[in-house]
């Protein structure tokens, strides 16, 4: 089966799909008309059976009285007596036939006003096939269906029949009145079942609402409060609904637990980073200012210059280090940023104007509208996010790589899009999975010359979380994207 272009194929759920109650209330009218179909045939069978040992005991005495009529005794009076029609207590509709030597000698019916009426053709030939025996069968003629019977005479055979549209008419009656009654039984029922069956599953679905609350919930990181339990009335472990919901309450009080566990444990940890942090700031301060005074006050050869200059380089990279750390450790704290009105696209081109000074060997590339792209946003922290960016895509990327940095509006106007793209060898695709993770790093997934701490994606994504915003990458060799959203804020004026 073809479907039209762009139209979505729909899906035909099977019965496993249905809803419980569906399922339920599908079964129950199934089961319902089974049980209607088997009493009707049932009730049908036995009707007719009933109805047509009536009409057979009938049949015999008509079948008896015209062959006793056939054959008179002398002194008849003159009777005619080859024609059976004449014998008395024949009621109307009453069918008679002689055959003699194969061809109807006889033949009629009588109707409602006690007359003769003639057989046609067709059907005396149709009674000429009737074997002599003491069984009845059916016919159709063209006067009605027949209950027939022939029996074997001197002369020849006598054919007796009476109509079957008395029992057809009852027969016919009994089926559209059980019918009727049947399909009226079947709707009541799928009515009071689905408002009986809702009301039942009712305290199931309140179970569901639970759990669903529950699984919305981001459960991943962060202070985690569960405090949605399913109802003490809902939680009796004596029945099958209240199992469920005991059950599901055992569960969740067990992973509420394990958050709160969790959660001190990260908490502990957060407080560590930060107090070692603020507690290395002191030293590091020490090793430069000291390092700075040997230089100004000490005559060095070359070689303790160089070994002055990497005690240098190593505390800068160090204080960078604890910097960062704290930084994070804020940020997991719930520090809010200090919130201002900031063009995007200004901040954009002063930082890239700074990247092409000081990393000559990257194409630097700016694509900022003429208009003013508005956030609100920490000044400070937004910086950070755009330096990190930059210097990740200078550090793992060869030089010659051209590094386009743009800024734009989403298609729906509520979201400013800061886009970072460049033109290096890509990024293992294994590693994306973990690329915002902390001190997680994949030198050997793109080349480059420069360490790093494996902290600077995981304080862009913790900067952009805090504003609202999300940030995604994608990556292909000769292609990789970082793309931050961030809400817009009031527009600023424009740039002069």
């Amino acid at each position: 089966m073809s479907t039209l272009a762009g139209a979505p194929a729909t899906r035909v759920r099977g019965p496993a799909g249905w809803h419980l109650r569906t399922r339920v209330i599908a079964v129950a009218l199934l089961m319902l008309a089974t049980i209607c179909v088997t009493v009707g045939l049932v009730t049908l069978t036995a009707v007719n059976l009933f109805v047509t040992n009536q009409l057979d005991g009938r049949l015999h005495e008509a079948s008896e009285r015209a062959v006793n009529f056939s054959a008179p005794p002398p002194g008849n009076g003159g009777r005619d007596a080859s024609d059976p029609l004449q014998a008395r207590g024949q009621g109307a509709g009453t069918l008679n036939a002689l055959i003699v030597d194969g061809a109807v000698n006889a033949s009629g019916v009588i109707d409602r006003s006690g007359n003769r009426q003639a057989l046609s053709d067709a059907d005396r030939a149709s009674l000429l096939d009737l074997p002599p025996t003491a069984e009845p069968a059916e016919r159709s003629l063209s006067i009605g269906d027949y209950r027939l019977v022939a029996t074997r005479v001197t002369d020849g055979v006598v054919i007796t029949g009476l109509p079957l549209a008395d029992r057809n008419d009852l027969l016919r009656d009994i089926t559209g009145t059980f019918a009727l009654v049947c399909l009226g039984g079947l709707g009541l029922t799928g009515v009071l079942g689905v408002v009986v069956i809702r009301r039942t599953l009712r305290p199931l679905e309140d179970v569901s609402a639970v759990a669903t609350q529950v699984a919305r919930l981001p459960l991943d990181a962060g202070e985690v409060r569960l405090a949605q339990r399913v109802p003490p009335r809902l939680a009796d472990p004596h029945t099958e609904v209240g199992s469920v919901g005991h059950a599901l309450n055992q569960m969740l009080d067990n992973v509420s637990s394990a958050l709160d566990a969790r959660q001190r444990s990260e908490t502990r940890v957060r407080q560590f980073v930060a107090d070692a942090s603020h507690e290395l700031r002191t030293p590091l301060a020490a090793i430069r200012g000291y390092t700075d005074l040997v230089r100004m006050t000490e005559d060095l050869s070359d070689d303790g210059a160089r070994s002055l200059g990497r005690v240098e380089s190593q505390s800068r990279r160090m204080t960078a280090l604890v910097e960062d750390l704290l930084l994070l450790a804020r940020l997991d704290e719930g520090q809010q940023p200090e919130f201002a009105d900031v063009d995007l696209g200004e901040l954009v081109v002063e930082i890239v104007t700074d990247a092409q000074v000081t990393a000559r060997d990257h194409h630097w590339v700016i694509s900022v509208p003429e208009d003013p792209v508005p956030v609100r946003a920490d000044p400070r922290q937004l910086t950070q996010v755009l330096t990190n960016l930059l210097s990740n895509a200078r550090k793992h990327t060869d030089a010659g790589t051209t590094v386009t940095t743009t800024v734009s509006r989403s298609s729906d106007g509520h979201d400013a899009v800061l886009s970072v793209v460049d033109t290096g060898p890509g990024i293992d695709p294994a590693f994306l999975e973990q690329i915002f993770a902390r001190f997680a790093r994949a030198d050997a997934a793109r080349s480059g010359t420069d360490g790093t701490t494996g902290l600077g994606l995981a304080i862009v994504e913790a900067i952009v979380a805090a504003h609202g915003g999300r940030i995604e990458v994608s990556s292909r060799p000769g292609r990789t994207e970082f793309a931050v959203r961030l809400p817009l804020a009031t527009p600023v004026a424009p740039r002069a």
